[in-house]
């Protein structure tokens, strides 16, 4: 199926009706759950590794299974396909509803395939959602880890980064060492679990920082990376910015590197407990950027426990 072709018509119904028991925050019955995803595979199937994308698109950070926090934003920046939507991923894991919340983008993806672009994060692997919540979910709320297994599987095919204009360089985590072109970027088999290591396990896990030149990671995993670095990266590749995500920032956006790299962050009060502000980028059609604020949804039934203090590193 190529990328520009939407399901047949007579299938949109269905999606439709799937979509809009979604945005009420109910999970779709595991067959659903089965047959979306074969049908999303083949639409990732045919997105490149650097997806191109087109203005206006609304830019946004990591959701971490805050449902109510996503549906605020589309209240805020407009539903899908009205407004087109640019997702740099981390969308499952931490928040209580992981599975409703990666299930309605995977819909909406398959519903309006040239509107919105989901990106792959460093959560959205099988090691990591072992760990931090959305395999416990999917057991939860389910009986077994099928879904789970479906939604890991359909993970692989994501793609790993995205091209606004030319010019807007989005991707979850940031720059490697391994990597100086986009076109390096576009020759990877991105078809796999994230590696704990080289230029994919990169994009998906590493930050900016304020020293110069390549550093290693708290995290464990990728590298942090200088102004010397995106700047160099910005010049070989004509790029105007870097766009990412994966760091918790206070006001759900922060500047690093004289404006060359932009973190967006849009799990506000993260894990029901950070007390942040989340936001998004629009980029309009002149190239453009507005960043919308925004804060928590009002709380509606998430279970009221005190969660260990986070992890701000993944």
């Amino acid at each position: 199926m190529s990328v520009n072709t939407v399901p047949a018509s007579a299938s949109h119904g269905n999606l439709d009706e799937q979509i809009s028991q979604l945005m009420q925050c109910k999970p779709l019955p595991e067959q659903e759950v089965r047959m979306l995803c074969e049908k999303a595979k083949e639409v990732l199937m045919e997105e490149s590794n650097v997806q191109p994308v087109k203005s206006p698109v609304t830019i946004c950070g990591d959701i971490h299974g805050q449902f109510h926090d996503l549906a605020e934003l589309f209240r805020i920046g407009g539903k899908c396909p009205d407004t087109n939507y640019l997702f740099m991923g981390d969308y499952v894991d931490r928040g209580y509803y992981s599975v409703e919340t990666v299930t309605l983008l995977v819909a909406l993806k398959v519903r309006y395939p040239q509107r919105i672009t989901i990106l792959r994060g460093n959560h959205e692997s099988r090691q990591i959602t072992q760990v931090y919540g959305f395999y416990d979910e999917c057991l939860r709320k389910y009986g077994n880890a099928n879904v789970w297994k479906i939604f890991t599987d359909l993970f692989d095919y994501f793609p790993l980064t995205a091209l606004v204009e030319s010019e807007i360089f989005c991707l979850h985590g940031g720059l490697s060492p391994s990597i100086e072109t986009l076109d390096s970027i576009r020759s990877f088999d991105r078809v796999q679990e994230v590696p704990h290591e080289g230029p994919m396990c990169d994009l998906l896990w590493s930050d900016p920082d304020d020293r110069c030149g390549w550093g290693i990671s708290p995290r464990g995993a990728g590298y942090t990376f200088g102004q010397d670095i995106s700047e160099q990266f910005n010049h070989t590749n004509n790029l105007r910015l870097i766009a990412r995500a994966h760091q918790l920032v206070m006001d759900g956006y922060n500047w690093g590197h004289e404006q060359k790299v932009v973190t967006i962050f849009s799990a506000p009060n993260y894990c029901y407990r950070c007390g942040n502000m989340a936001s998004i980028m629009e980029v309009d059609e002149c190239k453009g950027q507005t960043f919308i604020q925004f804060e928590p949804a009002p709380r509606r039934g998430e279970p009221d426990v005190t969660r260990r203090t986070p992890d701000y590193f993944l």
